[in-house]
């Protein structure tokens, strides 16, 4: 499955425990590609639904029309989402709530796909702080995230960062396994045009978005395999990360918090 986001890899993923994951790398196009997010921000959420595409072939997925997609929870919750044209479906008075175990069922060219997914606790985002370094005449900055973590074991998040109006994401995501219970004493790196021309330089005056999500360990897995595909760094390549979607469906549905601040690089 072939994806437009790049994707950088932080101490704090290094040095966090993982199992090694196995990777399917063979080519699925025409499979069912299912992205579906639930959070503890009011609606409406979305689940897009397409098919994959060959490796060398352009970004372009073809919409999936005409399924029966429905949002549910561990306390009575349904809603039967809406199609709204390019493949998404939206929910219209569903809430995200922490704590709630969420489950996706979708109905769609004659086969079912659902997928469960339990909402974290909320862990705030109590700021962001700025470093630097030089190498040579080129100076690189990263962003650092004022957080706690919670003393329970099992923590896992997203960060997803975004500069000026550009619409290319970097994301990282990390685990408390080796750091439990501790402020947050990790960065996040920034790009600096290593890639050739071919990526943005942050340089002062730039503004970093920085969303912080709270995520389950299915997600957590399931980004660490991006991050593996990519070696840390770089468009993704073609494979596909364990999903905890059955049936054979490609992506991901993830039920996890935001919280995002905005912070110009001085």
């Amino acid at each position: 499955m072939k994806k437009s986001f790049f994707i950088i890899l932080s101490v704090f993923a290094l040095n966090s425990c993982q199992k090694e994951i196995d990777l399917d790398l063979s080519d699925q196009s025409g499979n069912i590609v299912i992205e579906g997010n639930v959070t503890d921000v009011a609606g409406s959420y979305t689940v897009k639904i397409t098919k994959s595409v060959g490796f060398s072939q352009p970004n372009q997925y073809p919409a999936v029309t005409g399924a029966q997609v429905i949002l549910s929870d561990n306390t009575g919750q349904t809603e039967t989402l809406e199609y709204t044209g390019g493949g998404e479906y939206k929910t219209s008075t569903f809430k995200g709530v922490p704590g709630r175990t969420y489950t996706l069922k979708v109905q769609a060219e004659g086969k079912q796909y659902t997928a469960q997914s339990t909402m974290p606790q909320a862990v705030e985002l109590e700021g962001l702080a700025q470093d630097s370094f030089k190498v040579g005449d080129k100076t690189t900055y990263t962003i650092l995230p004022v957080f706690t973590d919670p003393a329970e074991l099992g923590n896992r998040y997203l960060f997803s960062i975004t500069i000026n109006d550009l619409s290319k994401k970097y994301i990282s995501v990390l685990s408390d396994n080796l750091n439990n219970g501790l402020p947050n004493q990790w960065s996040l790196g920034l790009p600096n045009d290593d890639n050739k021309g071919r990526d943005h330089e942050v340089v002062p005056g730039d503004d970093i978005r920085v969303e912080m999500q709270s995520i389950d360990t299915n997600i957590f897995t399931y980004y660490s395999a991006l991050l593996q595909i990519t070696d840390g760094y770089g468009s993704v390549t073609p494979a596909n990360p364990p999903s905890n979607i059955n049936n054979g469906a490609l992506g991901y549905f993830s039920a996890h918090t935001v919280r995002s601040l905005v912070f110009q690089i001085q």
